[in-house]
């Protein structure tokens, strides 16, 4: 038997609990923030309670949820904890779908659920890939807050719109400042060269 941990955590979308054992991380369980709260947090993230005989993956899970929260661009390279929650090890069409997105679908995109169902192998279960997000035990780690509908509107999210709006933006955000980073080095270098060659 599991001896589970919790930690709850206080984040720019309200308090975020992690629960986990030894072997993996079992939930994020993010509640429904309501709309005063979540345009009024200040918090980055922070631990709020559960701090003693914290498991390996609950320390990653936080420090996981920092770097999304406040480094973003460090989560492309920090691992993700472990999963230990029984729909994450089924062979099942919804396990498939997840660990499809969290492999597939990286920070700052955005995915169809009818593309999704292809991505998994189905192309024609685009609502069973909506029944797949509901389930989903790891949200944010495992982004279902990415899928989108065809249409473009963000669709729903289990811990309400308004939170599945503001992790897309925050996301769209930083994706933004990355590119302008990048775009300012380039012309940087390109004004270097330019500079050497008119001094030759």
């Amino acid at each position: 038997l599991c001896k589970e941990r919790h930690m709850v955590l206080l984040t720019p979308v309200g308090k975020i609990e992690i629960s986990g054992c030894e072997t993996g991380l079992h939930e994020i369980n993010s509640g429904r923030t309501p709309l005063c709260l979540l345009a009024e947090s200040t918090a980055m993230c922070e631990v709020y309670e559960g701090t003693e005989e914290m498991t390996e993956p609950l320390q990653q899970c936080m420090g996981w949820l920092y770097a999304y929260f406040c480094e973003p661009a460090r989560t492309a390279t920090l691992p993700v904890p472990a999963f230990h929650h029984p729909l994450l090890q089924q062979d099942s069409f919804t396990s498939k779908v997840l660990w499809t997105l969290l492999r597939e679908v990286k920070f700052g995109e955005a995915v169809s659920y009818k593309h999704l169902a292809d991505l998994a192998g189905n192309s024609k279960a685009a609502r069973a890939v909506g029944g797949a997000m509901r389930s989903n035990p790891i949200p944010i780690i495992i982004p279902c807050h990415r899928v989108i509908c065809s249409s473009g509107r963000s669709g729903n999210y289990g811990g309400g719109n308004l939170m599945k709006e503001w992790l897309l933006s925050h996301e769209k955000l930083h994706q933004d400042k990355a590119l302008l980073a990048s775009c300012m080095k380039s012309v940087f270098k390109i004004s270097s060269l330019s500079s050497t060659t008119w001094a030759k």
